[in-house]
């Protein structure tokens, strides 16, 4: 099996969300985990905008941010995964760590956007609890 086979075979059974759009926002790639997280078949997304998994309170800053990055090539997404919430089909949501690849051409101008997004909704909620918890006891030595 060569390396583009295994690749391909990694991007479309992992259970993380594997994303590519292009430089206009639209999807081009939407994998099972992506089916999974989202709630949208690869055949509901496909051709459709990020705008079905962006909440609407975040669109526009979503994309001022995409056009700044395409118009420029520079993003202050590196290495850290970057915590956002995202919309499910069925209107809810859910909290993601996602990290991103730039794809280029031969010339260097981006021709989109990979991303790959972890469901984190239930650590969210663990932390969230513990915060909460820790707040109280605080409280308590305080008296």
């Amino acid at each position: 099996m060569s390396q583009d086979q295994i690749a391909a075979r990694i991007v479309t059974t992992t259970q993380d969300a594997v994303i590519y759009a292009d430089r206009d926002g639209t999807i081009r790639l939407w994998n099972v985990g992506a089916e999974r997280i989202f709630g949208w078949s690869a055949e509901e997304a496909l051709g459709e905008r990020l705008d079905i998994i962006v909440p609407e309170k975040h669109r526009k800053p979503h994309w001022r941010g995409w056009y700044r990055v395409m118009d420029t090539g520079l993003t202050r997404y590196g290495a850290d995964p970057l915590a956002v919430p995202g919309l499910r089909k069925d209107g809810s949501i859910v909290s993601l760590e996602f990290s991103i690849t730039m794809l280029k051409d031969s010339q260097g101008t981006i021709e989109g956007i990979a991303a790959i997004l972890r469901d984190v909704t239930k650590r969210w909620h663990r932390e969230r609890e513990l915060r909460g918890r820790v707040s109280e006891l605080e409280a308590a030595q305080v008296q």
